[in-house]
């Protein structure tokens, strides 16, 4: 295990390679220039071409490139061009927030999806079951920007239970009722994914010989579905909720943009606005390092659940 961990490790280098090359090279050809943005859109062309010299936006692309890929390598980032801040101090700033909501996004996701899926397998063709797959329909097919906005609407402004926008540490009872419509509101897709995905995966297990043969033995029907069916159908939920939480801790731009939290993911969405290269591409780099450490620990965990498995 120890070996395979450090393999996956050493082949991450070219992908966090290439999608560096690729976010500067999309950056650097899309209309737009910072130095035009930070020097104010009235700017004459002199200060205009001074603040590209300053920032090194007039040299060649591969000069450019190789100056980040050495900064990269120091663990340095660069400045903000808008506030001139490090680059590193506005994510290491902002990514808690964002790992709160995907902890807390993730949580309920499985909560509520697992034990949804596990008694509509069981209970197939019965009126749970239905009603199952119409939530989960109705869940596939609404964005999570209506959601957000109908959760906002309806516990916030009409009933205020809930604060509307905001964020506070979840060590007080404030901050979990900030994060809780923001949590349901990014769970509620994977929600119906997740859900449809466990109960078919249950009907597949629930027909296999080793399942009926538990039963005959006289095994009690509770431990038949989670210790036999459950577990042996646990490996594509799991991989589902690691792509979910891989893809909350890039940042979830819809939700941290409709609740005004203070994540990764809005703070993206304003440096792509104020064409801010140095947290763009801070931002997408960890992001891209979110995903490789993520599947790494789901794949580890496909050895845990299943003994069958063996990496060498």
């Amino acid at each position: 295990m120890t070996s395979y961990i450090v393999r996956r490790l050493l082949l991450a280098l070219p992908v966090l390679l290439g999608v560096s090359v690729l976010v500067f090279l999309i950056l650097h050809l899309t209309p737009g220039n910072p130095a035009l943005v930070m020097a104010g859109p009235d700017a004459p062309p002199d200060v205009v071409r001074e603040v590209e010299k300053a920032l090194g936006l007039d040299q060649p692309l591969y000069v450019q490139y190789g100056r980040y890929l050495a900064r990269i390598l120091r663990a340095d980032f660069g400045r903000s061009i808008q506030s001139r801040e490090q680059v590193f101090e506005r994510l290491i700033a902002t990514f808690p927030v964002t790992l709160t909501l995907a902890v807390v996004g993730v949580v309920v996701t499985t909560a509520v999806s697992v034990p949804m899926g596990i008694l509509a397998a069981y209970h197939r063709n019965s009126p749970l079951d239905l009603a199952t797959i119409f939530l989960v329909l109705t869940g596939s097919a609404m964005p999570v920007f209506a959601i957000g906005l109908i959760l906002l609407w309806i516990f916030a402004i009409r009933l205020r239970w809930f604060p509307l926008a905001g964020f506070e540490p979840l060590t007080t009872l404030a901050g979990w009722w900030h994060i809780a419509l923001p949590a349901v509101t990014v769970s509620s897709g994977t929600i119906a994914l997740l859900a449809r995905l466990t109960r078919s995966s249950m009907l597949e297990v629930l027909n296999q010989d080793y399942v009926r043969t538990a039963r005959a033995k006289g095994v009690r029907e509770s431990f038949v579905v989670i210790r036999h069916a459950f577990r042996n159908a646990l490996l594509p939920v799991i991989t589902v909720i690691g792509l979910q939480f891989g893809f909350l801790l890039s940042g979830a731009v819809v939700t941290e943009s409709i609740f005004s939290l203070p994540g990764m993911g809005r703070l993206l969405v304003q440096a792509i606005l104020s064409r801010d290269f140095p947290i763009v591409q801070g931002a997408v780099l960890l992001a891209a390092v979110t995903f490789v450490v993520t599947n790494l620990i789901v794949d580890v965990l496909y050895a845990v659940v299943d003994p069958r498995i063996h990496y060498e």
